[in-house]
């Protein structure tokens, strides 16, 4: 992947990588296919091993138009109606102007000063502290906030929430998780199948059955048939290997999407607002208080933040919020709280020239 320098190069390097996770969903499941294939040669015949991943294969090529068709047809069937999907598992609720006008405003505001197409605003009806955005394209887009941050944020602050997600949305980190999401779910339900399959088998007898049929002699046959049992097993671990491999590489294709794109969608935030203090104040706010309980882990990882802590840190979608917040005070000019109170000579949003105090106004890539 080319390494992203800016804003313009994460957006390209966010095209790139749909279309590889995309390829990347038929791989996994044509691996998944063999693998079910190699099952049913071992639990059917009784071969050598080589004899085993040779039908197995042939077995692919006769099921593959189909696991091609029935991939697409999922595919569309999450591109389609996943949002719905989400309300559904969330609970959420689309409002508008005249239900929720502050909110409303805050976000159409944001959106007419670049020009951006107006998401649907959704509520769920929680008390955590998060927001997130779906969609995959300009009809489908939506932001939806908890009512619990609805509550808790001045309007700066959440002004400054609503910025990040539509950040995320210009930058097309969105269709990029959402692709992700659609990806592990893919493998996931159909290694499920397959480990449900491989559990309810009667396993009272020796793997392999019947002898395969062959026009080979008799002394080939007999040579087949020998060890049959024995290759009949490492086929099966073979397959449950290479289940169990599409089954991590499905969460490490999620996991190895970068986490810049959080930092850059709180840069997004600010040169939207200009405050980069109501997006630290924000996040402050949000720290330790964003689970949704019984929500998906998919759905967690589009959220502003995605709470984890201690070995599960190894695999967190999101840099913590102290490391975002370091880098709005470093970058972006912003100041903690403990910051604006112990300094008080430095002017706050709308203030006296701080100049005239003899202290360096802050600077950030915005100026």
């Amino acid at each position: 992947m080319l390494p992203a320098f800016g804003l313009y190069s994460h957006i390209r390097n966010n095209r790139i990588r749909s279309g590889l996770l995309l390829a990347g969903l038929f791989l996994l499941v044509y691996v998944l296919t063999y693998a079910a294939a190699l099952v049913v040669e071992a639990m059917a015949y009784e071969d050598t091993l080589d004899g085993y991943l040779r039908g197995a294969f042939g077995g692919f090529l006769v099921a593959f138009p189909w696991v091609t068709l029935g991939t697409a047809v999922w595919l569309f069937i999450g591109w389609k109606f996943h949002q719905g999907m989400i309300a559904l598992v969330t609970g959420s609720h689309a409002v508008t102007r005249e239900e929720e006008p502050k909110l409303y405003n805050l976000l159409e505001n944001l959106c007419i000063s670049r020009g951006l197409p107006m998401p649907r605003l959704s509520i769920m009806e929680t008390d955590a502290l998060n927001a997130f955005a779906t969609g995959l394209n300009e009809k489908q887009y939506a932001i939806t906030v908890t009512r619990g941050l609805k509550e808790a944020l001045s309007d700066a602050e959440m002004e400054a929430v609503l910025a990040h997600e539509l950040t995320h949305i210009r930058n097309g980190d969105v269709r990029l998780m959402v692709i992700a999401v659609i990806i592990a779910g893919v493998v996931s339900f159909f290694g499920e199948l397959l480990f449900r399959g491989l559990t309810r088998m009667s396993w009272g007898s020796p793997p392999g059955g019947s002898t395969r049929p062959s026009s080979s002699s008799t002394s080939s046959s007999s040579g087949d048939r020998k060890g049959g049992g024995g290759a009949a097993a490492i086929a099966i671990l073979i397959a449950v290997a290479l289940i169990v491999l599409s089954w991590i590489l499905s969460i490490v294709i999620r996991f190895a999407l970068s986490r810049s794109r959080e930092y850059l969608a709180d840069a997004g935030a600010v040169e939207l607002t200009k405050n980069p203090d109501a997006m630290i104040g924000a996040l402050l706010k949000i720290s330790g208080r964003g689970e949704l309980a019984g929500v998906p882990s998919g759905i967690m990882e589009m959220c502003v933040d995605n709470p984890r802590s201690g070995f599960s840190d190894l695999f967190a979608t999101h840099p913590s919020i102290d490391d975002r917040i370091d880098a709005l005070v470093r970058y972006a000019g912003g100041r903690r709280p403990e910051q604006v109170e112990t300094v008080p000579h430095i002017a706050r949003r709308g203030d006296a020239d701080p100049s005239s105090s003899g202290a360096a106004p802050p600077h950030g890539p915005w100026g």
